[in-house]
């Protein structure tokens, strides 16, 4: 019987068209959401022709949450401050989806950490929906297909958008393209902290979070707080009517969740009022597009038959010093613009 019923299921799921996986994400059904975001995410080619086809027409229902983009250095309890704060939000009557890149595991590609493991309370409440989602090597911080996720979960009708990013990196600001509000989690001792920090990720944040500002820990992390107050003086602001904000938050009290979520309020106000949010998502599109046109650049020069085999010949001479590094990739890309041209 359990073989009959996982056949009759792939059946179902081989015979579900994209119009049926469209109507199920906007009537918010979230089995079919989740498997939309698995269409979505996956690297066949089939899947991608039925994803653009799934956001193309998941677009007209999307737009309309705040995305929030939340990084920090590792140990800061991001997982732990999500949870806290979303639970805060889904109580308020917000419906809040998660998106949560976690690192890849070299073996299956998988994520490693699980953050459904380690957001169960969020996980059950009935106004969440948690998509852990492995980087798969994307630099950034975010999963390649994180933009479409965010589309399908808005289309889904959830109000507010979480990205949770790998951690802090030197190439962690993608998902600033992505956000309306982008929020540094840091932990006390800021001098110590800051050497694992990049200078850009200070200038891209909208506010810092000092978290786990509780019991023994809340003297330091107001001293914390002070410290940071003063390198933001020192750091240009990326908007130049905004001063970004340094708050104290506790996932163990709550302190902090109500501020917090008050100062992004504020934020979306103003910057609805000076036209910077309209004008902001217009950037996030110019980003996707670009992003895209690498993409398919990638992938279309890596498939191309002619610099597979010439790549074969190519690394073996790079293995016996018979060419340069600069040498191999001209090599290359002459292969490859030689077929695009038409030339023989």
């Amino acid at each position: 019987m359990p073989d009959q019923i996982r056949f009759f299921k792939k059946q179902h799921d081989r015979e579900m068209s994209i119009q049926q996986i469209v109507d199920g994400v906007i009537k918010k059904n979230i089995a079919i959401l989740a498997k939309a975001l698995t269409i979505i995410e996956s690297k066949t080619e089939r899947h991608r022709e039925q994803a653009q086809t799934i956001i193309q027409q998941l677009l007209p229902y999307a737009g309309r949450s705040i995305r929030i983009g939340i990084t920090g250095v590792p140990g800061a309890g991001k997982s732990s401050f999500i949870e806290g704060f979303g639970m805060m939000l889904c109580d308020a009557g917000f419906r809040v989806a998660v998106l949560a890149i976690d690192p890849s595991s070299t073996i299956t590609g998988g994520s490693i950490l699980g953050d459904k493991t380690r957001m169960e309370a969020l996980s059950k409440h009935k106004n969440a929906y948690i998509r852990p989602s492995p980087s798969s090597g994307t630099l950034g911080g975010v999963h390649e297909r994180t933009r479409e996720a965010i589309i399908a979960c808005e289309a889904a009708g959830y109000d507010i958008i979480l990205v949770e990013t790998v951690g802090v990196g030197q190439s962690e600001v993608t998902v600033r393209s992505m956000v309306d509000f982008f929020l540094l989690l840091v932990l006390t001792r800021a001098g110590d902290e800051l050497q694992g920090i990049k200078k850009g990720i200070l200038e891209l944040a909208d506010a810092l979070i000092v978290h786990k500002a509780d019991g023994d820990n809340l003297s330091i992390a107001e001293q914390t707080r002070r410290e940071y107050k003063q390198i933001l003086h020192l750091i240009h602001s990326r908007i130049d009517w905004w001063k970004p904000q340094v708050l104290l938050c506790s996932s163990i009290t709550g302190k902090g969740w109500q501020e917090i979520w008050s100062l992004i309020e504020g934020f979306i106000h103003e910057a609805k009022i000076r036209n910077y949010f309209e004008t902001n998502r217009q950037f996030q599109v110019h980003a996707w597009f670009h992003s895209l046109v690498m993409e398919r650049l990638e992938r279309s020069f890596f498939q191309n038959k002619q610099v597979i085999e010439k790549k074969k010949r190519i690394d073996e001479q790079l293995e016996n010093g018979e060419i340069t590094v600069p040498q191999a990739v001209d090599l290359l890309f002459s292969v490859y613009n030689s077929k695009k041209n038409g030339q023989r």
